[in-house]
């Protein structure tokens, strides 16, 4: 067995340092054109969705937070005709993935009643789509969203979606090429003070500092056509009426070259880098607001199929969330659309693909668990120096959760890559080479005694059935979403501290969080070594 290598933290790095984030830090954004089929409505609500929020909000103590947004909020014309939710007509040249010429009528409101104790942000179309209907839409949906939402349902508001790509999207711009940050923000304060005096007439009760607000400037990355920080400085916040500093991210595409599990999602130095750009650019605006990141997920474009839906891709889910967590991002909305490759659930059955639990809501699970409901301060756990060569960066990655300064659990990531099929997903023949296993160690823990050890399970990481957490199934098959005791799967199991150390073995392709109740102690130092 090779010599340790350590991740270890002090005191004052880690429970004094360490970052809190928001309520609610495992959120999600749902594509505006989904939304019906994920909520449903008032006389068939999706009661498979909402199981599946409120398994979440009995980990975290409330229930995930809901943006209904994305590219086809700006597509959505408003037809008071309309007798259904929405009618979308689909350009395949433009996005196989959502339909890009669409209607939405009364009846697509009713959505944001069917989830109860879920809050919500609706999006108003700002790019237009090329219809001059546009600017009506905005004030009849306006008027017509603050009464479905009131003040018990509206999280924020949103007026626009990624404005940064107007003028380049590969969807057909909608600005000219010189659009600018000036432009934006003029576009912006109009439609916003539009939407305050519909407000006014319609539900004056949510105009209070508590209650009337938006998250924005949402753009789509950090490095676009437009730049947030001009924004800021153009005036965006002029009325002071930004609550979240909201952008969003993605690792990288679904069709870019070289993109795989092992080199591109179960890949923390990746990872990293990508979720530093967005607490760099936090720390250059300063605008006084929380910062978040209000979509997000694997690969844009939706994803790509046995990388965007396998057990790697949750395994990035708690990597990217927690880091995210770890450097004061508040609060992270995993997209998801119907037929979506990257999401958590599919709401329905559709012809491409069935309804159903997928891989990353189980990441979702186990981050949820780890943040937990105390608001606790979590901190990254950094490899020191050692002389093992087997610890690498990329894939040995470790958190600590404090609640009061003392340390509540530990989250451990074995990130390297175990295909149990020798073709990838969907391969008939299982891999005949045994699952490596690393061991992890952490030592100076104090007068603990016990630690449970609770495992975020599959057969590899190009699974895409098969998954549990800790020994619990949240399958659609099983009881609808709720979670389910499996026999076949581990569970209960505990390790025993010896002299201030506790050592966990975690095979490739694995998450493991060490959970020490209400026992930890928080003034000593904390290391983790790898065996």
């Amino acid at each position: 067995m090779a010599n340790p290598i350590s991740f270890s933290v002090s005191s004052t790095a880690s429970a004094a340092n360490a970052i809190q984030p928001l309520d609610g830090f495992i959120s999600y954004s749902i594509e505006f054109s989904s939304f019906p089929d994920f909520a449903g409505n008032t006389s068939n609500p999706n009661n498979f969705s909402n199981t599946l929020l409120d398994n979440l909000g009995s980990l975290a103590g409330i229930k995930p937070y809901i943006r209904v947004g994305g590219n086809t909020q700006d597509y959505a014309i408003y037809n008071p005709e309309l007798t259904i939710a929405i009618n979308g007509t689909y350009n395949d040249s433009r996005s196989p993935d959502y339909p890009t010429t669409i209607e939405i009528g009364p009846a697509y409101f009713e959505s944001y009643g069917t989830w109860p104790d879920v809050k919500f942000s609706h999006g108003f179309n700002l790019g237009g789509n090329h219809d001059d209907r546009q600017w009506d839409t905005l004030l009849e949906t306006a008027a017509l969203a603050c009464k479905a939402l009131g003040r018990d349902k509206l999280y924020w508001w949103e007026y626009g979606n990624e404005p940064d790509l107007f003028a380049t999207s590969s969807q057909g711009p909608v600005r000219a090429s010189n659009y600018n940050e000036s432009d934006y923000v003029a576009e912006w304060l109009n439609g916003t003070r539009a939407i305050r005096g519909v407000l006014e007439e319609n539900c004056p009760d949510l105009l209070g500092s508590h209650t009337y607000g938006y998250l924005a400037p949402s753009f789509g990355g950090t490095n676009n056509h437009l730049k947030a920080p001009r924004t800021w400085a153009d005036g965006l916040d002029a009325d002071g009426d930004i609550k979240l500093f909201s952008s969003h991210n993605y690792i990288s595409g679904a069709e870019s070259l070289g993109v795989t599990l092992q080199g591109t999602l179960m890949n923390h130095t990746r990872t990293a880098l990508s979720v530093d750009a967005h607490a760099a650019e936090n720390a250059t605006v300063r605008p006084g607001v929380p910062y978040i990141l209000g979509e997000t997920n694997s690969l844009y474009n939706q994803g790509r199929p046995g990388l965007s839906n396998a057990f790697g891709a949750a395994l990035w889910g708690i990597d990217f969330a927690v880091y995210s967590a770890s450097v004061g991002i508040g609060r992270v909305h995993f997209h998801m659309g119907t037929d979506y490759r990257y999401a958590s659930w599919q709401p329905v059955a559709t012809g491409k693909t069935a309804l159903g639990t997928k891989p990353p809501y189980y990441g979702n699970v186990a981050a949820a668990f780890f943040l937990g409901s105390e608001g606790p301060s979590v901190a990254a756990l950094p490899l020191s120096s050692g002389d093992d060569d087997d610890a690498d960066p990329e894939t040995d990655v470790a958190y600590a959760a404090y609640v009061g300064g003392a340390l509540r659990r530990v989250l451990v990531l074995n990130l390297r890559a175990y295909n149990y099929t020798l073709n990838g997903t969907g391969g008939a023949e299982l891999n005949p080479a045994p699952r490596p296993v690393q061991k992890y160690r952490f030592a100076d823990l104090g007068a603990a005694a016990q630690v449970q050890v609770r495992r975020l399970y599959a057969n590899g990481s190009d699974a895409v059935t098969g998954i549990a957490w800790d020994g619990w199934s949240y399958n659609y098959e099983l009881d609808g979403g709720r979670p389910v005791r499996l026999t076949n799967v581990t569970a209960g199991e505990t390790v025993q501290v010896v002299d201030g150390a506790v050592e966990v073995e975690v095979p490739d392709s694995q998450a493991v969080v060490l959970d020490f109740g209400t026992g930890g102690r928080g003034a000593a130092e904390v290391g983790l070594s790898k065996t």
